[in-house]
């Protein structure tokens, strides 16, 4: 029996926001193809150690040297370790060209990145969506809040999102679970910032069933266990992914068919109709080159996948890439500025102490440049933070051993405080992607060269985080604090986006406020090339609302007959 090689929608990528494209599509009724260049991961079978214990691994969980000396890239990224590492890349597998250093950090897989992600997820304000306008960077969003809020809610239901119900206009509410509760210093720490700062501190909101709804448990997922091995996969389906929630539900419909081991090569763009047509593919396997045809196409391949992708779908009308007639696409790549790191100790709370490990940190929404410009920079910041209570070094007990050391090690010790930043970044065109005009990967492609580096406004931004974090710290009555820059390079932060961005004007953006190609009405992009800006909040749950909201779109536009 031939392979399938006609649907109504391609979805490139089945991550966060491709799961999400999947699911709506054929919740729709459209014969949907998801292509994943990566390997076939199923729920739960596929999740190699998610219930060992620390000794159960050759290495108690820890990389090698041999594996760091193989993989110096991808052996930086959060979250990677012996009991994660086969759902990241390898660094020889994977070749890319850095003009100047660029950590590109991949996890190729049906879930993509969905399985390691950090999981949180505010929404936007207009204070995000109006920058660009307001102070002249980069182009106006072609949207605003009130666009976009019944998507966030439409995608925070079925997810399921843990917070309260704050009322900070910087980090809008949205259709909450009952939040994660602050720990006795993290309490301490709210009441200080309040007081002292008229600054705020919530419990993140975090893709987490802290109380799963009927919906989620019409999944199959279960309440979050606080166990904090996310990232090894989640038996419960705790936290949210393609995995457990999106690719599943809409397998059920009978309308998705995934093909893993497809690496796409390039759209295809019929000049007669003036549409694309399909999708072209190496097999990873065998390499055979397969073309598969459909009246829509979503790009989610992730940020700079999606400009590599486009920039490779040549045509006589699109020489330079598809949609691209004004040498925009692969420009005006950003990412977040994560740099800014401190640590210290809290004294005081002894006596205190917390039960499980839970899985969300605590969140200071941004309090720069709300509005209108304050600093010397522009953008702002949002400060993830916590109190934990380290591990009990055996060394610093000398002279106790057996039962004497175990019960020692009992013992409460001095509470911890930790801060980092993640910080907007600028977007300019000298911040690009493109293709190497002669290195191919092993499937033919070209290889994508990074050319992105920080500016001036991120390092004022970054000198602000760790002044103003050392004087709220230390206002809380913080000891031996200690404050870094990691001076990473971009990319390590995995929050690439831009190049394929939305705009109002096609002579100065690709994509319209549906997320739709200007000059090719049915290819949508609706993962991180998509923006605009990044703002300072985590944007996978922005992601999904742009999903979401896009095929609504497009499934209405196709019956019509305007696709």
């Amino acid at each position: 029996m031939s392979e399938q090689r006609t649907y109504d929608a391609i979805v490139v990528g089945s991550g966060i926001s491709g799961g999400w494209a999947a699911k709506e599509l054929c919740e729709k009724g459209l014969k949907t193809l998801v292509l994943e260049r990566g390997r076939m991961v199923k729920h739960l079978k596929d999740y190699p150690g998610m219930n060992n214990h620390p000794w159960e691994f050759k290495h108690r969980g820890a990389i090698t040297h041999k594996q760091r000396t193989e993989n110096p890239l991808i052996s930086k990224a959060a979250g990677y370790a012996e009991d994660t590492q086969h759902f990241f890349i390898k660094d020889a597998d994977h070749p890319y060209v850095q003009e100047k250093p660029f950590e590109w950090i991949r996890g190729y897989q049906v879930g993509g990145k969905s399985l390691t992600w950090g999981r949180s997820c505010q929404r936007w304000s207009d204070y995000e969506f109006n920058a660009p306008k307001q102070y002249g960077f980069a182009v106006d969003w072609p949207i605003r809040y009130k666009d976009i809020a019944p998507w966030y809610s439409h995608v925070e239901k079925f997810v399921g999102i843990c917070g309260n119900k704050d009322n900070i206009a910087a980090m809008p509410d949205g259709e909450f679970l009952p939040a994660y509760e602050l720990n006795c210093v993290e309490k301490h720490m709210q009441q200080q910032l309040w007081e002292k700062w008229q600054r705020h501190l919530i419990s993140g909101r975090w893709a987490h069933l802290t109380e799963p709804a009927p919906i989620h448990q019409e999944q199959g997922r279960g309440s979050c266990q606080n166990r904090n091995l996310c990232m090894r996969g989640c038996p419960f389906g705790g936290y949210f992914s393609s995995n457990s929630s999106t690719l599943p539900w809409a397998e059920k419909t009978g309308n998705l068919t995934i093909r893993p081991d497809s690496v796409v090569h390039s759209i295809l763009y019929d000049e007669q109709q003036k549409k694309a047509i399909g999708v072209r593919v190496i097999d990873a396997v065998s390499k055979q080159q397969i073309d598969y045809f459909a009246s829509l196409v979503f790009l989610n391949a992730s940020a700079l996948n999606t400009n590599l992708i486009l920039l490779n779908s040549r045509s006589k009308r699109f020489p330079n890439g598809l949609g691209n007639d004004h040498d925009l696409l692969g420009r005006f790549i950003c990412f977040h500025n994560y740099r800014g790191y401190m640590n210290g100790e809290m004294p005081g709370f002894e006596t205190g102490y917390y039960k499980g490990r839970r899985p969300a940190e605590c969140v200071i929404p941004n309090f720069r440049n709300l509005g209108k410009k304050e600093m010397d920079f522009l953008g702002g910041y949002v400060i993830f933070t916590g109190a934990y209570r380290p591990w009990t070094d055996a060394a610093a007990h000398p002279g106790k051993i057996g039962a004497e050391l175990k019960e020692t090690l009992t013992e409460p010790g001095p509470w911890r405080i930790y801060m980092y930043m993640q910080g907007e970044t600028i977007p300019k065109a000298s911040n690009r992607v493109y293709l190497h005009p002669t290195e191919k990967d092993a499937w033919g492609i070209p290889l994508l060269v990074t050319d992105v580096s920080y500016d001036e406004n991120d390092e004022k931004m970054l000198q602000d985080f760790l002044e103003q974090g050392k004087l709220m710290l230390e206002s809380m009555g913080v000891k031996n604090l200690e404050a870094h820059d990691s001076r990473q390079a971009p990319g390590l932060d995995i929050h690439e986006m831009g190049g394929v961005r939305m705009g109002k004007d096609p002579s100065s953006s690709l994509l319209n406020e549906w997320n739709q190609l200007h000059l090719c009405k049915n290819v949508f992009v609706t993962d991180g090339a998509c923006m605009t800006s990044t703002g300072n909040q985590s944007p996978s749950i922005l992601y999904m609302a742009f999903a979401a909201r896009a095929v609504q779109h497009a499934v209405e536009e196709l019956k019509k007959g305007n696709l």
